[in-house]
């Protein structure tokens, strides 16, 4: 294993921000019996480097010394908070170039994509540092001698529960706005992609960021969550992924009545107009469907195309395809990376093989898998049986389905018990307007495949979550109202 690191460490400006420890307490230490998880290079499956596995009685030291830390910090005047997390940005956008490196070793994602996030990240951390100083209650006046005065409060000790497809932004959009509340946080990352919260956390530690008040505990997912779920201490959770563990984590937090952000499974619609921009949709279609390989929950899962306009579509996203170099994310030519694991790779198979036993056919390059390295598929003609029409791929496979009216779209997209993100794509304003409104999904996109901004609330409606990520509605959810009366 010494030698994993220092190979990996050779790529680095910084080989302290490869870090095989997890940070618990302010502390870089082991896990309490010296178990450890293998991380892998999805791209070749190489071993890069170990993090401990840690136990229980870990995770219950983490939330003893959030909740004494987390005192201390909320008593911290806002502008000495927002001091902490403006140093803590510019050691992210210092360090960037590392931070990509690390996250493409661990999370297969093209150098420029992952260089992409960082910025992203950051911007988390930038945006809720400025945050912190505005933070304010208010004064009521309900009739002549009561006055109302509402206070806002940090929650206390938070926790959250990160993803591995996007391992940098997933954490600063939950600690950036959990510490400019006021509140402590104690992450669990993706055991598949834990060494970029661990980096994050080196450079939270490098500025200023008090020992305790964030920790970041690596191990077993059920071992750890179960510890959150059961501490009446961790007063809130913050959870990115699946809508079966997102609901697993709600039945969980029920006897300690945690508050709950939930960002869950999407399966979002891309309706195309015959009267949009064609150009304009097509690029928003590539980029929404085909970053990070198609592994982000608001990806386009299914794209509705106007029969006047479909062929042309088809067409013309066939052309985009053409010569897209597939491949090593550390390779600077490659603009699409592997899948995550081999399991990935399956559901990418079984949805294309599917489809087409359905009638859909292929155009362009037929499916092609090298290891854990899929070229972009694009699938005509696919039936609203197809299993690609109401499961999320997570994988770049884009389906093209035909449509006539506006009604019969909305109805078509609106046919899932999924409802993050939506994307429309016309000229007609009053149109845009119209279906965006009828969506059923927490975000929609109009005339663009990017949607999602640290100054914007992020999130879902049905089974694709609770609460909002982004925005002043971030911080909100890592604040508490206190109403205090007062009869003159």
């Amino acid at each position: 294993m010494k030698l994993v690191l220092e190979c990996v460490s050779q790529m680095l400006n910084d080989p302290k921000l490869f870090c095989q420890k997890a940070y618990i307490s302010g502390e870089w230490v082991d896990a309490s019996d010296d178990q450890v998880i293998l991380v892998n290079n999805p791209f070749d499956e190489s071993i890069i480097g170990s993090v401990p596995a840690c136990k229980a009685i870990q995770v219950n030291d983490a939330i003893e010394s959030a909740q004494s830390a987390q005192q201390d910090w909320a008593r911290m005047s806002s502008i000495a908070r927002s001091d902490v997390l403006a140093a803590w940005y510019e050691l992210i956008c210092q360090n960037q170039d590392d931070l990509a490196r690390i996250m493409t070793l661990e999370q297969g994602k093209p150098l420029h994509e992952a260089l992409s996030e960082i910025h992203y990240a950051a911007s988390f951390v930038r945006w809720y540092g400025e945050e912190a100083r505005r933070l304010s209650g208010h004064v009521m006046q309900p009739d002549g001698d009561h006055r109302v005065v509402v206070l806002k409060e940090a929650v206390g000790v938070t926790a959250a529960i990160t993803p591995w497809n996007f391992p940098s932004a997933m954490v600063t959009r939950k600690v950036a706005p959990a510490l400019a509340a006021g509140c402590a946080m104690i992450v669990k990352p993706s055991e598949l992609t834990p060494f970029s919260a661990l980096a994050l956390a080196a450079l939270a530690e490098r500025a200023g960021v008090p020992p305790g008040l964030f920790s970041v505990v690596t191990g077993d997912a059920r071992e750890i969550g179960e510890g959150l779920l059961k501490s009446s201490i961790v007063r809130k959770l913050s959870f990115t992924g699946s809508t079966a563990i997102g609901k697993y984590l709600m039945a969980q937090s029920a006897d300690t009545v945690k508050r709950l952000t939930l960002e869950l499974g999407g399966n979002a619609p891309l309706v195309v107009f015959n009267d949009a921009d064609l150009d304009v949709a097509v690029d928003g279609i590539i980029a929404s469907k085909f970053r990070n390989a198609g592994q982000t929950c608001v990806c386009t899962n299914r794209a509705y195309v106007q029969s006047e306009v479909y062929d042309e579509v088809c067409l013309k996203i066939a052309k985009k395809l053409e010569g897209i170099i597939v491949g090593n994310g550390l390779d600077p030519a490659v603009a699409i990376g592997p899948l995550i694991n081999d399991m990935a790779v399956s559901k990418v198979k079984s949805h294309v093989e599917d489809a087409l036993s359905r009638g859909a056919r292929i155009v362009g390059d037929e499916l092609t898998i090298n290891g854990r390295v899929i070229l972009p598929v694009l699938l005509a003609d696919v039936p609203s049986d197809a299993l690609i029409a109401t499961e999320e791929t997570f994988g770049p496979v884009l389906p093209l389905f035909r449509f006539e009216t506006e009604q019969e779209v909305i109805q078509l997209a609106n046919a899932t018990p999924f409802g993050l993100a939506g994307y429309v794509f016309s000229r007609d304003v009053s149109r845009a307007w119209r279906v965006s409104e009828a969506f059923e999904c927490g975000m929609v996109g109009i005339n663009t495949g990017a949607i999602s901004m640290a100054s914007a609330p992020f999130g879902g409606i049905k089974h694709s979550g609770l609460g909002r990520e982004g925005g002043s509605a971030g911080i909100e959810e890592y604040l508490e109202m206190k109403t205090l009366h007062f009869h003159l």
